[in-house]
C-alpha cells in the first residue's frame, strides 16, 4: 500500500479558510499509516477516513453565533474547474482554533483517476490524501451539504457518491444538522 499527499490538499494552509496541519505536509502519510487500523469507510467505496491525533491541526470551521458576519464568493476551487458558491464566516478570533478532532480523508487512486485527479498510478492499493477535516468539536464531522450535493449530482470536480436516494438523504440530514450553525472561516 502506498499513501501520498494529493496536490488538492495542499490548498489547506494557515492562510486559507480551510483546516490545516501546522507541521510538514509530507509527514501526513506516516500519520495516516500509523493510524490505518482506525480507518472507517467514507461516503462510498474507495474513500476512507482516518482519525489522527489533533496535535498541530487547526480547524477552519467556525461555530456561528447570532450576528456573525458571513461573506460569499463564486469561484473555482482550482484551475480548470467550474466556479462554485462558497459562504464563509468572519472569525471573531481572527485566527483558526486548535482542532478537537481530526480525520484525514483519503481516496483510492483508481477512484481519483475517474476524473483525472490522481497523482499515483491508478490502483486499489494506492491511497491519496485529499482533505484534512479538523473539527472544532469532538466526534465525527459529516460532509458539508453543498460538497455532498456537488459530488452526488456530478458537478465539475466532484466524485460520484454512488449512494441510493435513501443513503443520500440520510447523509444530507446528518450534514445539515452539523453544519446548521457552522461555516468555514473567511
Amino acid at each position: 500500500m502506498q499513501i501520498t499527499v494529493n496536490p488538492f490538499v495542499r490548498r489547506q494552509t494557515p492562510t486559507s479558510s480551510f483546516s490545516h496541519f501546522a507541521g510538514d505536509m509530507d509527514r501526513l502519510p506516516n500519520l495516516v499509516s500509523d493510524n490505518w487500523e482506525n480507518a472507517r469507510p467514507g461516503y462510498r467505496d474507495g474513500v476512507v477516513l482516518v482519525p489522527v491525533d489533533t496535535t498541530d491541526f487547526f480547524s477552519g470551521v467556525i461555530v456561528l453565533v447570532p450576528g456573525a458576519k458571513l461573506t460569499g464568493s463564486f469561484e473555482p476551487r482550482r484551475d480548470g474547474e467550474a466556479p462554485r458558491k462558497e459562504i464563509r464566516a468572519q472569525s471573531p478570533l481572527e485566527q483558526k482554533i486548535a482542532a478537537q478532532s481530526v480525520e484525514i480523508v483519503l481516496y483510492r487512486s483508481d477512484l481519483l483517476a475517474e476524473g483525472g485527479d490522481n497523482s499515483l498510478e491508478p490502483s486499489t492499493e494506492n491511497w491519496e490524501i485529499i482533505s484534512i477535516n479538523a473539527s472544532p468539536t469532538e466526534g465525527e464531522m459529516p460532509i458539508a451539504p453543498m460538497t455532498l450535493m456537488h459530488n452526488h449530482f456530478g458537478s465539475d470536480g466532484g466524485t460520484a457518491t454512488n449512494m441510493t436516494d435513501a443513503q443520500f438523504v440520510q447523509a444530507l440530514r446528518e450534514g445539515f444538522k452539523f453544519w446548521a450553525d457552522k461555516a468555514l472561516c473567511a
